[in-house]
């Protein structure tokens, strides 16, 4: 059983984004494993790099969405995503640093996050867009 399992309640209905989500949920899983199989920093570096790059990709791509279809709540889920890319950002720095471990907690944050995000905001905007005809 996998850390993260995609379910039908994350969808919204839009394939680039719920295809991004599944891409997300993917890589939170590999770090789990690679944290639960006790890898080494290099591996979990890698992992966690490859997220913070791909989750700033995918902010870029729901961002674009919002300026092109004009979302009314586009600059408070812009700061939903500058909070979370910072705070990732930071724990980034502390783990390259050796001040930080990726544990049973910051992946539970990490999830946490990613869930509450994708179940409150994004299907705000999915239902949104969807009204528009994105698919």
């Amino acid at each position: 059983m996998s850390f993260m399992e995609w379910s039908d309640k994350f969808e919204l209905k839009i394939s680039d984004i719920d295809q991004q989500h599944k891409q997300l949920l993917s890589m939170v899983n590999e770090m789990h494993d690679a944290m639960k199989n006790r890898k080494g920093k290099d591996v979990l570096a890698d992992i966690l790099k490859r997220l913070i790059d791909y989750t700033q990709k995918h902010f870029a791509t729901e961002e674009k969405y919002f300026e092109t279809h004009h979302y009314p709540d586009s600059l408070k889920h812009k700061m939903e995503h500058k909070a979370l890319t910072q705070k990732v950002i930071e724990l980034n720095e502390k783990f390259n640093k050796g001040d930080l471990f990726i544990t049973v907690e910051v992946m539970n944050f990490i999830r946490d996050w990613l869930t509450n995000h994708i179940l409150k905001s994004d299907l705000k905007y999915g239902s949104y867009l969807r009204e528009r005809g994105v698919r």
